[in-house]
């Protein structure tokens, strides 16, 4: 029942929109007008206000036309960069960009599904609970769209992500992470008259940084320093310094113990540099950046895309990730979301690419979703 032809279409004409973060009032503005067409009540909410961009989160309502509960479809609208004046190649079976952008079939690959599975409900009038699309902004650049969306737009209290790679899986697992940033204050000095009158804050910083262990701690754990910023000239000692990284895990317990251990080593480091009663001084800023995901086998949300899958003659595997998603800030709601694939590869590259034969396979396990919870066989 999934048109292939149309699916293909509809995924070019939406990838070739710029919808960079921030910047998704265009492609927004399209798929309101498709969905207007299928008879949704079309909605917006005042998260583009909240993150300084030029469109808000879309939330499509459909009726249904079965007493069943709500359910929620899910993809974001925006796209990473290199992503302005995208053109598609087609060959083989596979989208491509020329070579100088990314495709942006993350996530364009999920709003040509989740649409092509509402034309098909509607065209062979197949039965379907009441559907919520939610198509967020601002997802690559902090999951912003999600974090200030307004929830009381929604019923459901389930659904799924369509912002994966694997069309036979489905996560279930995904980590916290908190940001953290470390500032070290020293203090300036000529570094060639007086040097011993100064504090070098890029020395607390490496000391402090030989004693971290970073990268993998263990299956379920990471952390990593990306940015470092200081100084301002070699004849001065540098007086100040800004790190930035992140921790995360799969155990709450563990997160926290590896950002305190992060913390509480610059301020070892700090007191062992003490020659001034006040420097250096360490200030330490961490935030939650998203809570973590862990969606039991037994949750309806899972049962009900197994069937689906089994009813497809397809094994869906459970995954766990170390990325974050727009399920992670759902799911801190009480919100569960399943995040489903959609076959896109080698995503924020120019290299990225999306097979039309994987992109009909997750409309059809969606689709088939759709068709279980409608006929009430999961409970």
């Amino acid at each position: 029942m999934i048109n292939s032809q149309r699916l293909a279409q509809r995924f070019q004409a939406l990838v070739k929109i710029d919808s960079l973060s921030r910047q998704e009032r265009d492609v927004a503005m399209e798929l309101e007008k498709i969905l207007t067409a299928m008879g949704a009540i079309v909605s917006y909410d005042t998260a583009g206000k909240q993150v300084g961009g030029n469109c808000s989160n879309l939330v499509a309502k459909f009726k249904g036309n079965v007493d069943a509960d709500p359910i929620f479809l899910c993809g974001h609208m925006d796209t990473v960069g290199p992503g302005k004046g995208i053109k598609v190649r087609f060959e083989d079976g596979i989208f491509r960009s020329d070579g100088t952008t990314i495709l942006g079939a993350d996530d364009k690959s999920a709003l040509a599904i989740i649409l092509e599975v509402m034309d098909v409900i509607f065209e062979n009038k197949i039965d379907f609970p009441p559907v919520e699309i939610i198509f967020t902004i601002c997802e690559e650049i902090g999951l912003l769209g999600a974090k200030h969306f307004d929830y009381s737009l929604i019923d459901s209290k389930f659904g799924y992500i369509l912002d994966s790679t694997d069309t036979q899986g489905i996560v279930t697992k995904a980590p916290a992470a908190n940001k953290i940033t470390i500032k070290i204050y020293g203090k300036a000095a000529h570094s060639g008259a007086e040097p011993e009158n100064g504090v070098n804050a890029i020395m607390v910083a490496s000391k402090a940084i030989s004693k971290l262990e970073l990268g993998r701690m263990d299956e379920e754990t990471t952390c990593n320093l990306g940015i470092i910023k200081g100084g301002i000239a070699t004849n001065i000692v540098p007086d100040f310094v800004e790190i930035r990284g992140e921790a995360r895990s799969h155990s709450v317990e563990k997160l926290k113990r590896v950002t305190d251990n992060i913390v509480n080593t610059f301020q070892t480091a700090a007191e062992k540099f003490k020659g001034d009663p006040d420097l250096p001084r360490i200030e330490a800023i961490v935030q939650n950046d998203f809570p973590n995901t862990n969606i039991s086998e037994d949750h309806k949300a899972i049962k009900l895309a197994r069937k689906a899958a089994d009813n497809l003659g397809i094994d869906l595997a459970s995954k766990t990730i170390g990325g974050g998603a727009d399920a992670n800030i759902f799911f801190g709601k009480g919100i569960v979301a399943g995040v489903l694939g959609t076959g896109m590869t080698d995503v924020h590259t120019l290299n990225e690419s999306i097979a039309i034969k994987d992109m009909e396979a997750s409309a059809k396990l969606v689709l088939e979703i759709l068709k279980v919870h409608a006929a009430g066989e999961i409970s």
